[in-house]
């Protein structure tokens, strides 16, 4: 079994470094705030900083909100870095740039050890069940050393490529999520104004092309009006920033996902970055003037 460190104890790390605990693995952490006492009571072994988490770990895994935030726990003080040795693998889970994924992944080789961008799909759910999707960029042999351990977190793992294609996947996949949660809004939104019932709508679409994880989940999300995070508004709009500032770079048009991305801002407006992000039927709802649900 091996030694593995993980830093970063929000919504999806807590339940992950679970899993990892469940695998039978050796785990020590590091988090801002506090650490689930369940994880405590599971044998995490909580350290002072980044860096003492480096030194008694193999492997290192990274869940951290943003690119700033990996880059802080990476090279800034106390970090992952000061603690590394040779042969040591960093594994970064978080959602964050593709081009500074590649800077991280650089400088971490220089240091002898390897790099894996390894951000995940599957929201808190996703992450307590063990079922997350993985998309993973890196070297084969670090991959192949680190797979047994992404199939305790994830039941979809993928090496995608090289550094950075792992997060390019992310994006992708974040683009398909937001316009999807706004298909399925906009569809809800119009059976509901119509008159018709969106409990046995979504029940019918269920059954048909239409269906989806997120007509599945995100629907019912916004019928039971549950918009308690989930995966948090705030973290979509920097997914999405993300897409639209890579977009720029390659001289691309993104036109639909500039338009979720409004609608997230919209919501972010009215005080709802901390929704969950099937929230962005807020948005519309308020360009409709009607509520899913009412008559």
């Amino acid at each position: 079994m091996a030694k593995i460190g993980f830093i970063g104890l929000g919504i999806m790390g807590t339940p992950m470094a679970h899993n990892l605990i469940k695998g039978g693995h050796s785990l020590f952490t590091f988090t801002h705030g506090k650490t689930a006492q369940s994880l405590l009571d599971a044998g995490a072994k909580p350290l002072a900083n980044a860096t003492e988490v480096t030194k008694a770990a193999e492997i290192i895994i990274i869940m951290v909100p943003d690119t700033p935030d990996v880059a802080a726990v990476l090279f800034g003080e106390d970090g992952v870095a000061a603690g590394l040795s040779k042969g040591k693998i960093v594994i970064d889970m978080s959602s964050i740039s593709p081009v500074e994924t590649k800077e991280f992944a650089r400088k971490v080789n220089a240091l002898g050890c390897e790099y894996l961008d390894a951000p995940v799909s599957g929201g808190d759910v996703g992450a307590k069940a063990g079922s997350l999707t993985i998309m993973i960029g890196g070297k084969q042999a670090a991959f192949d050393t680190c797979k047994p351990i992404f199939e305790l977190m994830g039941k979809n793992v993928t090496l995608v490529g090289d550094n950075g294609a792992g997060q390019t996947t992310k994006v992708a996949n974040q683009i398909i999520v937001a316009l999807t949660i706004e298909a399925v809004g906009e569809a809800l939104l119009l059976a509901s104004k119509a008159g018709a019932d969106p409990v046995k709508v979504r029940q019918a679409l269920m059954g048909g092309f239409a269906s989806s994880r997120i007509l599945e989940v995100h629907g019912e999300r916004m019928i039971k009006r549950n918009f308690d995070p989930g995966f948090r508004i705030k973290l979509h709009q920097k997914d999405l920033n993300l897409a639209l500032s890579t977009a720029r770079q390659l001289g691309l048009s993104l036109p639909s996902t500039a338009v979720a991305q409004e609608l997230f801002n919209a919501c972010a407006a009215h005080g709802g970055d901390a929704w969950d992000h099937s929230g962005m039927v807020r948005a519309l709802e308020l360009l409709a003037n009607h509520e899913i649900g009412e008559s």
